[in-house]
């Protein structure tokens, strides 16, 4: 039996707060308790009742999800905010962990993502999704590259062509993307992704941008 999640929902588009509960409707255990218009709106409603997680816009007048968010978690540090928004940024998405969003999504998501991260928040206090990961991996790569210890970089030998396609996935570009400007059919492309998980011995795309920073392969 999967325990009931009281659900908050702060967004200035009306439209979209209505398709978020439209999407939610079918999970038995999310009950929408209320809509926020602001992140002002938000607070009030929150001194007297209070949420088990908030989806958060960012973008909202007169108080935003970032400043929300902060005060959110300063005030009621249990309650659980999942940032639901159309910014793609990893700036916003490491300021927003670092000042303690428990989930950063795109409007854009799956209805399952959404469902499952709402439920992985209430129950362990966090969601990360792979653009999550690679936000929080570059940010400590970036910040410690200097102390990685020295590594001989051919104990795996990488083609130009294997070079040339991790380069591009770290840059986050899709295997669409790649196809279109190295001429290389998707599934081709998609082979050779495969190739270098098999070679460099990782299990998805994170530890791949983690082998390029740690060998100097991109900056």
């Amino acid at each position: 039996m999967l325990p009931p999640i009281k659900v908050a929902i702060a967004d200035d588009h009306k439209i979209f707060r209505s398709g978020v509960i439209n999407t939610l409707t079918p999970y038995e255990n999310i009950n929408v308790v209320f809509e926020a218009e602001d992140g002002e709106h938000l607070l009030d409603i929150m001194t007297t009742q209070l949420p088990d997680v908030i989806l958060m816009d960012l973008k909202m007048p007169k108080l935003d999800g970032i400043q929300a968010t902060v005060q959110v978690k300063e005030k009621y540090p249990e309650v659980k905010v999942i940032i639901l928004t159309m910014y793609e940024d990893d700036n916003f998405i490491v300021h927003l962990v670092e000042n303690g969003a428990n989930a950063y999504l795109l409007k854009n998501s799956e209805p399952e993502e959404i469902y499952e991260a709402i439920c992985t928040t209430f129950e362990k206090g966090f969601y990360f999704n792979e653009n999550v990961n690679l936000a929080l991996l570059k940010k400590v790569l970036h910040k410690n590259k200097q102390q990685f210890k020295p590594t001989f970089k051919n104990e795996i030998q990488l083609g130009d062509r294997e070079l040339e396609v991790l380069k591009m996935i770290c840059s986050e570009l899709t295997t669409q993307e790649i196809s279109e400007k190295i001429f290389l059919s998707p599934r081709t492309v998609e082979g050779i992704r495969q190739k270098l998980l098999e070679k460099i011995n990782v299990k998805n795309t994170v530890g791949l941008v983690l082998y390029a920073f740690r060998n100097g392969l991109i900056e």
